[in-house]
């Protein structure tokens, strides 16, 4: 067997060559996606604008369906039921002419940029000019996503609007239909970017904008299970264990430092609960855990910590810290006072627990404090 040459210009264009393919690998596939979507759009254009179910009566997708079948075996896109949901895709995007304007209006696919820089694999860009994949085709965002994604989409969103929202939202994060379909049942459109906050007027405009863009009220934490009377550290600790689904419920950019994380301020040693960095505002975000409803005071003492964490940790590339306060309730009106009285940017929001352990389960396990004082009687 022949060895291919091991000299660094070989390597340098079989690095080039694989780079090659895999674009050619990427393109083809969000061609067919395109293609695949404009056929069922096409489709589902003809059934409505013909009347096609109401003039041939309520057998018409079955009878349609068996004819493609028939013709079309290796197709599987062709079933009764994926038929009807042309129909309702073609519909639902139409209802707003204003907005179906911007639909399919030319873009730049943002998926291809992501896909495109995923393939810098060697140091030398001069040989790979990845910004060419992104450059090469304009697809409309609607035939962005995969078919599958659409449905979900148009049968759960009451609006254009929202619908555009989620699909930008898979674009830019590469969601799977299961994450969608997480964010969709949690309903991520109105929770985004609703947390009370003093943004506004303590941040520049752009972060300010980022900021409230990535907090939500209420956050989602259903994948817990605790008690009714579940205390602040039992939430801590049961978040910490789900790292990964409270990342996703916090969105995308968000990376975990640590929880009881401790930072001095004088002679003090304090404890943020837990303290996160934002790639996309590329600033520390302290988050506190108050299993209570909200009071005043938590604003000025998460204001300490955001501050301690700017004079102690912050270098000088990174943007102010964010604090986030999440609190079993709040009254918005306390909240908006409390916020305008904190010299730091902060954001309060709720969070939702619905999975707690019902009350028969709850009272045959032992309280906190009966752990608490079962270690203590074993450590004597």
């Amino acid at each position: 067997m022949t060895n291919l040459p091991n000299t660094p210009d070989f390597k340098q264009w079989l690095v080039s060559l694989k780079t090659r393919i895999r674009q050619s690998q990427i393109k083809a596939a969000i061609k067919v996606n395109e293609e695949l979507l404009r056929l069922y759009w096409d489709l589902g254009h003809d059934i409505v604008v013909r009347q096609m179910d109401a003039e041939w009566g309520s057998g018409f997708f079955n009878r349609l369906s068996q004819e493609l079948r028939a013709e079309f075996p290796e197709m599987k896109g062709f079933s009764e039921r994926n038929l009807y949901s042309m129909k309702q895709f073609y519909q639902f995007y139409t209802q707003d002419n204003t907005i179906f304007q911007q639909v399919v209006g030319k873009t730049e696919s943002p998926i291809l940029h992501q896909l495109g820089a995923k393939l810098q694999i060697t140091d030398n860009k001069k040989d790979i000019i990845l910004q060419q994949v992104a450059e090469e085709f304009e697809i409309p965002l609607i035939f962005q996503i995969p078919w599958r994604h659409h449905v979900e989409i148009f049968t759960k969103c009451k609006s254009v609007k929202e619908a555009l929202f989620y699909i930008r939202k898979i674009v830019e994060n590469g969601w799977s239909r299961a994450v969608l379909m997480n964010f969709l049942d949690t309903d991520l459109y109105k929770r985004q970017g609703k947390a009370l906050n003093n943004f506004d007027y303590l941040l520049p405009e752009v972060q300010s904008d980022l900021a409230k863009e990535v907090l939500k009220d209420p956050y989602n934490f259903d994948f817990l299970t605790l008690t009714e009377n579940y205390k602040e550290r039992e939430l801590e600790t049961a978040l910490s264990a789900n790292i990964t689904k409270m990342l996703l419920e916090l969105g995308k950019g968000f990376a975990f430092v640590g929880r009881q994380v401790p930072i001095r301020a004088g002679s003090k040693e304090l404890f943020m609960d837990m303290l996160f960095y934002h790639l996309k505002l590329r600033c520390y975000i302290v988050v506190e855990l108050k299993a209570c409803d909200f009071d005043g005071a938590f604003t000025g003492q998460l204001g300490v910590y955001v501050s301690a964490v700017n004079h102690q940790m912050c270098t000088e590339f990174d943007n102010p810290t964010l604090g986030l306060l999440l609190c079993k309730t709040k009254d918005n009106v306390m909240a908006q006072y409390s916020l305008e009285s904190s010299s730091q940017p902060i954001g309060i929001s709720e969070y939702e627990l619905s999975q707690l352990l019902p009350e028969n389960i709850k009272s045959e396990l032992p309280s906190i404090e009966e752990i608490e004082e079962k270690l203590k009687e074993i450590t004597e």
